[in-house]
């Protein structure tokens, strides 16, 4: 997968699909999908040279962050995402510097100056609710017919709703998978998604606690713009390398060890072995509970052989 974020190393032409995209949630596959029909990435005309690069353009950092100053925690950091979409079937991941003078760009400058000259599209693929150019006054239909003039076809996508439990259509959103994140509703995100939320980490040595209390942990070190979901214990399936088992996850600062700094631990349940400096996939898939202060060091031991047992037996159903 190829990424960059200058323009002059973009693999040209190029089929783009334009937006955020954060968390290639389904409401986004809507909007990738005509680039992975029309573009394989195998297709080669008699030159042999590549009909269109099927390209993911983007913006780093998010126009949220330019324009607020606040950083912003994403569904799927930088290497996630273009692992996701390599696996799509997207050959680069194109990563437009979001500064005053790209947000400055009238509507047809921006398509003109990027879309046509820098990038050479040949296709592009939006959402209805897309936005461009200075103060977001492009909308998608400009976009279609600004990209008319220079051939360029423009697929223009419904996006992606659900029913809520008042039966009222819902738009997929990533603001409305963090919302769910936040509440613990993992079953709501991971269906937003179409495919479990995942945190992917690298094991770092803790303070190994758990060990002492029977219950070793892994202990992750996460990119510092990934979005964590609330504080609590949550039952996941971890994987790595040719590995695959049920696991015990708790985000959060532990306050029944006097706990400072936010971590994230994952037990694996019948598992014994070394997990140093390994990168773990963990998939979120039921919260469990809030996390809480026990009276005691075997209050908690209780606690967590009663969540171990959960998790499994939730692993049969």
């Amino acid at each position: 997968m190829w990424i960059t974020t200058s323009t002059d190393t973009v693999k040209k032409p190029t089929a783009i699909a334009l937006g955020n995209f954060d968390g290639i949630h389904q409401g986004h596959r809507v909007v990738l999908q005509p680039i992975l029909d029309q573009y394989n990435f195998t297709d080669q005309d008699s030159s042999g040279d590549r009909d269109a690069y099927p390209t993911l353009v983007s913006f780093y950092p998010h126009p949220k962050e330019f324009f607020t100053g606040n950083k912003i925690k994403l569904l799927t950091p930088i290497e996630e995402k273009a692992q996701y979409l390599g696996s799509l079937g997207f050959q680069q991941l194109v990563l437009l510097p979001f500064d005053q003078k790209l947000a400055g760009l009238a509507p047809q400058q921006f398509v003109e100056e990027i879309l046509v000259n820098q990038l050479q599209a040949r296709q592009i693929s939006i959402g209805e609710d897309f936005r461009f150019g200075c103060q977001r006054k492009g909308t998608a239909i400009d976009l279609q017919n600004i990209a008319a003039k220079f051939d360029i076809k423009v697929n223009i996508n419904n996006l992606r709703k659900f029913h809520d439990h008042k039966q009222q259509p819902v738009r997929i959103s990533s603001s409305l998978i963090r919302q769910a994140l936040t509440h613990g509703a993992i079953e709501q995100a991971n269906f937003m998604l179409g495919r479990p939320y995942n945190l992917i980490g690298k094991v770092v040595k803790g303070q190994q606690l758990g060990r002492t209390i029977g219950f070793p942990t892994a202990n992750l070190q996460l990119p510092v713009d990934k979005f964590l979901p609330c504080y609590g214990v949550y039952v996941v399936n971890v994987s790595w390398e040719n590995f695959a088992l049920r696991g015990v996850m708790n985000i959060g600062c532990r306050p029944t060890v006097d706990g400072n700094n936010a971590t994230v631990e994952v037990h694996l349940l019948n598992w014994a072995g070394d997990l140093y400096d390994k990168t773990l996939t963990v998939s979120l898939q039921r919260f469990l509970r809030p996390e809480q202060k026990f009276s005691s060091l075997e209050a908690l031991k209780q606690q967590i052989s009663s969540d171990c047992q959960d998790a499994s037996e939730r692993g049969r159903k």
